[in-house]
């Protein structure tokens, strides 16, 4: 496994190498970065926002959309400054709200904890997690994830995509499918047979973010009486109602759980750690698939080891923790890429403009410099303006004044006599 500390300091001394390319690269890209900017921002931020609106409603309350919200921005800033691997996304995942609920229900079922104690206990089972993968980072345990195959990593992300299939079927209704068909359809806004390149381009870059826009004013039209099931419009309470400051008090609660309960804790800490190890790795690995031909080096251990730090802030801020998720990182890297068939492209333009240019360089050379004799020879012919800046060569200029005389001759004729040539076929 190697000396402790050993991978989290090759990883700082890879990243290192290459943090001020990967902010200067950003910076320098444009008004093209915020196209990937925005597709991911909404890609991730639609999950948390249902895994919020799912956490609600499993914890009677006391986590809501504002805290997984809170959590992804929170620990995606963090990671993004001093993150290891630049590609990886950081959210709220089902995994995350899955433990959650069984905290919750736990101390709610639990006569020494309650209800009221339930983020100060989740709290607790943070502190240990975020310590148990501090030192899984820091003894190396990083490098077992060589040894995860790629089958191993599509069977987790087909797990996570069960996950949300699992939520979604139980609040489908028209407008979450409106909202998924007309998306997917803007994605592919490049082969439609219809508008200008720029407009197909535009919309195949900023569709989804256009499509929650639209899909979003489209449900103010729906009367707020609605069917328990059917999906309605998302409430949060706002960052200065009492029901959102306790969270505030959160470290201070903690010392309120008993002995016994804090170092229970550590059970489930032990799955959650097992688990943001697996699958933060996991996407972390996915996100530098072979055939995204990354050059730059991977942070596995040193992203784990800021994933045990992120995960001790929020259990001390009330927040459900972040770790990275499937498939948004994937799907990041992909809408950063450069495909193979964009550089073919490319080339061939590249290419052809060379040739042209080679080709015409030659003529050039041949006929000698612009005005000289042969030049004038070459090119005076019955061409509008200045015959020095005709393009279409001797050879054309003499043919289309032929036709123009022949069809100026023989057209009365043929006018007159249209039926003759065809008594004598």
């Amino acid at each position: 496994m190697g000396a402790p500390f050993e991978g989290i300091i090759q990883d700082v001394k890879g990243r290192v190498k290459c943090y001020k390319q990967d902010w200067v690269c950003a910076i320098c890209s444009g008004v093209s970065i915020l196209a990937p900017t925005f597709y991911i921002f909404f890609t991730s931020a639609l999950p948390v926002i249902a895994f919020g609106e799912q956490l609600s409603r499993d914890t009677n309350g006391s986590l809501s959309t504002v805290e997984t919200l809170a959590s992804t921005a929170i620990c995606g800033i963090i990671h993004s400054i001093i993150g290891g691997q630049p590609l990886l996304i950081l959210g709220v995942a089902e995994p995350t709200v899955i433990m959650y609920t069984y905290l919750y229900n736990f101390c709610k079922n639990t006569p020494d904890l309650g209800a009221e104690l339930f983020l100060a206990w989740a709290g607790w089972v943070c502190f240990w997690t975020a310590l148990m993968l501090i030192l899984l980072a820091i003894f190396n345990a990083c490098n077992i994830i060589t040894r995860f195959t790629r089958i191993l990593g599509e069977l987790f992300g087909m797990l996570i995509t069960v996950l949300f299939f699992q939520e979604a079927i139980k609040g489908l209704s028209f407008f979450s499918l409106g909202l998924i068909v007309f998306a997917l359809k803007s994605r592919r806004a490049r082969t439609w047979r219809y508008g200008t390149r720029k407009l197909r381009g535009f919309i195949a870059d900023y569709g989804v973010p256009m499509m929650v826009v639209l899909w979003t004013a489209v449900s103010y039209i729906k009367p707020s009486t609605v069917p328990h099931d059917v999906s309605r419009r998302l409430f949060c309470p706002l960052p200065w109602e009492p029901a959102s400051l306790y969270h505030w008090t959160v470290a201070k609660d903690m010392w309120k759980v008993p002995v016994v309960y804090i170092f229970g804790a550590i059970i489930p800490a032990s799955m959650i750690a097992d688990l943001y190890f697996f699958d933060h790795s996991v996407a972390s690995k996915m996100a530098q698939q072979k055939e995204f031909n990354l050059q730059k080096p991977s942070a596995y251990h040193y992203d784990v080891f800021l994933l045990g730090i992120m995960t001790l802030i929020c259990g001390l801020l009330g927040l459900p923790p972040s770790n990275g998720v499937l498939p948004q990182s994937p799907m990041h890297t992909k809408s950063l890429a450069v495909l193979r068939r964009q550089l073919i492209r490319k080339k061939v333009v590249k290419n052809a403009k060379k040739y042209i240019e080679a080709g015409a360089l030659e003529h050039a050379r041949t006929l000698g410099p612009k005005g000289s004799d042969p030049h004038k020879a070459a090119v005076i012919g019955d061409a509008i303006g200045d015959p020095l800046k005709d393009t279409s060569g001797p050879s054309l200029n003499i043919l289309i004044k032929l036709m123009a005389v022949e069809s100026l001759v023989f057209a009365p004729f043929f006018a007159t006599h249209s039926g003759l040539l065809f008594k004598f076929w």
